[in-house]
């Protein structure tokens, strides 16, 4: 696994981090870029011009760049990085898990409420369960992932699965195979590194953790 959560794919052309200076998959590092009047600015989808520059979806990577004058010794030359960076970054990143999610919804690969997550869990059609950061753990613990590693997200709040849903908030979600299903698990494994979040286990891992 990569730092900012990501199965190592040899497919995935790899780039150095500026902050750990260990190179890995692309998938699990954000883009940076040196913008207009010298400003770093996130690059989230990888799109904006200019040359990259690298750093860990990681949120001790990412305090280490912003505060170490790292950006501008990796772009050779004087640059400005906003004080609200880490906190753009972060908000993209979320608002693109949502999107994603809403877009899978939408195409009939996403589901929200416990009842119709359950019922999605026992009949093998979800591969991913998604639960609210800050819902009731007693709650969550009820429902429990699919096999896998990947299939689990616990970043988002109850107020962002809303959002991709069209509801105040929402505390369980699914999502069945295909579709963008693979993409949402990429990105929420950014986000939840940006977060310091990268070690959240979901159910079975808490029980077990209670226990010990």
């Amino acid at each position: 696994m990569t730092r900012g959560g990501q199965p190592k794919d040899r497919t995935d052309p790899e780039r150095r981090c500026i902050a750990t200076g260990e190179s890995q998959p692309k998938a699990g590092l954000i883009r940076f870029v040196v913008g207009p009047e010298g400003r770093i600015a996130g690059d989230i989808l990888g799109k904006l011009p200019g040359r990259g520059i690298w750093v860990a979806a990681d949120r001790a990577a990412l305090e280490k760049a912003t505060k170490k004058g790292l950006f501008a010794r990796a772009a050779k030359e004087k640059v400005t990085v906003p004080d609200g960076l880490l906190a753009e970054v972060e908000a993209g990143l979320a608002r693109r898990v949502i999107d994603l999610i809403s877009m899978d919804r939408k195409a009939g690969r996403a589901v929200t409420g416990f009842e119709k997550v359950k019922d999605w869990l026992t009949k093998g059609e979800a591969v991913v369960l998604i639960q609210a950061s800050d819902g009731s753990e007693r709650g969550k613990d009820k429902l429990h992932p699919p096999p896998g590693d990947d299939a689990y997200i616990g970043c988002l709040t109850a107020a962002e699965i809303g959002l991709a849903f069209g509801r105040d908030y929402a505390i369980h979600a699914a999502l069945a195979a295909g579709g963008l299903t693979e993409r949402v698990v990429e990105e929420a494994a950014r986000l939840s590194g940006v977060r310091g979040m990268g070690g959240a286990k979901g159910p079975r891992e808490r029980i077990r953790r209670r226990n010990e």
